[in-house]
């Protein structure tokens, strides 16, 4: 007859796992190093954002000091009197971007309720690699296409129907003898709304995966419809997560540089109409760098691009908190 296994017998108080603990923490040479090295790797990362900022505002402070609040507020950029503001650049900028969030939020949305809650699994992954993929296209591909196929077609056929009938009187955005130049804001925000697409849709379709199914199964119990599920139950549960997708697009929007500047128009001027030209902070920057004549006007861009980078920090970091967020509340 054979015998019963040995029972291991374990230490009082669990003192065997706790010398393996120990010797794991301790460790030797090899983990000391490899623990040092990670640490430098994860500290470098803010350390040079840190760097990027100090060296930026440094080359921004003679124009921030000689204009003080004022470079934010006028409109005049004149490198013959030494005059510099960033206010046609800021409203360019925060035109554009709005532009592309209004067109840019909906479909993308749409997207995101459609691969999270309606495509089959043969068709989810595929539809959802073509979305994503639209981030990987190069922004100046996306300027020549602007340049070459959307400028045009804007200028021949969409700017004068909108001119003729939303710009009579009451809607003065759609409205003026601009409606014939083609290269314009409304033309950068079509572009950037684009562009931002694949970033609001990633984190939104991710945010709604997020969501328990316990939700939508209480939801559907109480005889709701499937929308009714997707609108009362999903959408708000997630609403923060979709709030950061937007604001992480918007991150996004604020910052582009090349394919705005191809199709912006680069006017130095605040104008009603959506199709008059202007300028964004990135693309003033791209423009008139190497131009510079004189220290002072490249103060002044490095002022721009404080500016900007001060704003796309902000707008980022509130972006990533609002995904944190919803994160940790569908773990609970």
């Amino acid at each position: 007859m054979s015998q019963p296994a040995p029972i291991p017998v374990t230490p009082p108080g669990g003192a065997g796992l706790r010398s393996d603990i120990g010797s794991i923490e301790g460790g030797g040479i090899g983990d000391r190093l490899y623990q040092g090295a990670i640490t430098v790797f994860a500290a470098a990362v803010p350390i040079l954002l840190l760097f990027i900022a100090i060296e930026v505002a440094i080359a921004a402070w003679p124009a921030l000091r000689e204009f003080g609040f004022g470079f934010l507020t006028s409109s005049e950029w004149n490198p013959v009197t030494e005059r510099y503001g960033a206010a046609p650049a800021i409203y360019g900028t925060l035109m554009t971007s709005a532009i592309a969030l209004l067109l840019a939020t909906p479909l993308a949305l749409g997207v995101a309720v459609f691969l999270a809650e309606f495509a089959p699994a043969k068709v989810r992954q595929p539809i959802a690699f073509l979305v994503d993929l639209l981030a990987a296209i190069p922004s100046v591909v996306y300027g020549l296409w602007g340049l070459m196929v959307l400028v045009p077609l804007l200028k021949e056929h969409v700017m004068p129907f909108l001119s003729n009938t939303l710009g009579l009187g009451f809607l003065p955005m759609f409205s003026g003898a601009d409606a014939s130049y083609g290269n314009s804001i409304f033309a950068a925000g079509i572009v950037l709304a684009i562009m931002v697409l694949p970033y609001i849709s990633a984190v939104s379709r991710e945010v709604l995966l997020a969501v328990p199914r316990s939700q939508r199964e209480a939801a559907l119990a109480l005889g709701a419809t499937r929308w009714e599920m997707i609108w009362g139950a999903v959408l708000p549960y997630a609403r923060s997560g979709i709030i950061g997708g937007i604001i992480l697009g918007l991150g996004r929007a604020l910052g582009e540089t090349m394919a705005v500047t191809m199709v912006i128009g680069n006017a130095n001027s605040i104008s009603s109409s959506l199709f008059a030209p202007g300028y964004t902070m990135a693309s003033q920057i791209a423009n008139q760098f190497a131009e510079a004549s004189s220290d002072q006007q490249r103060s002044a861009l490095m002022a721009l691009g404080f500016v900007l980078f001060v704003i796309t920090l902000i707008v980022n970091a509130i972006a990533r908190w609002l995904v944190w967020r919803v994160s940790s509340e569908s773990r609970i």
